[in-house]
């Protein structure tokens, strides 16, 4: 992405507990934010953007969690892009998308992740590692 034409639409950040309650409130927190920005509900980037948060907010809390550390979820709305990022402590758990068995009950959340979003990584950070995933936002709205 060429930084000379991106422009910073909105940004929002905070922490959450690593827990199934505070993933569920880290999604909440993701479809208020877009809905604030003006990014409409039931849009492809809408609902795709939630699904995504969804399942890197999930992963954070149930394989990422380290006593005593929360995950950050961070999100920002770019021109012509939707990037979500989670912060967790844990260095040894890397993701990775796995093909499980059609009986699983578990284990697509990173598939998830790659079909809906233009691209996807992990970077590493002082503490833990930094799942981040982007995805095109052509909305003509503005914050």
């Amino acid at each position: 992405m060429n930084s000379e034409t991106t422009t910073v639409l909105g940004e929002f950040r905070q922490l959450f507990t690593p827990s199934r309650r505070g993933a569920r409130l880290a999604r909440r927190a993701v479809a208020r934010r877009l809905h604030a920005w003006g990014i409409p509900q039931g849009s492809e980037v809408y609902d795709s953007a939630v699904l995504v948060a969804a399942e890197l907010v999930t992963n954070a809390a149930m394989h990422g969690y380290v006593t005593g550390h929360s995950f950050l979820l961070k999100v920002v709305w770019m021109t012509g892009t939707v990037r979500i990022e989670v912060a967790d402590a844990c260095e040894t758990r890397r993701p990775k998308t796995l093909r499980s068995e059609p009986e699983a009950e578990s284990g697509r959340g990173l598939l998830i992740v790659e079909a809906l979003a233009d691209k996807w990584g992990v970077e590493d950070r002082d503490l833990g590692k930094i799942v981040w995933a982007e995805l095109s936002a052509s909305i003509s709205t503005s914050p």
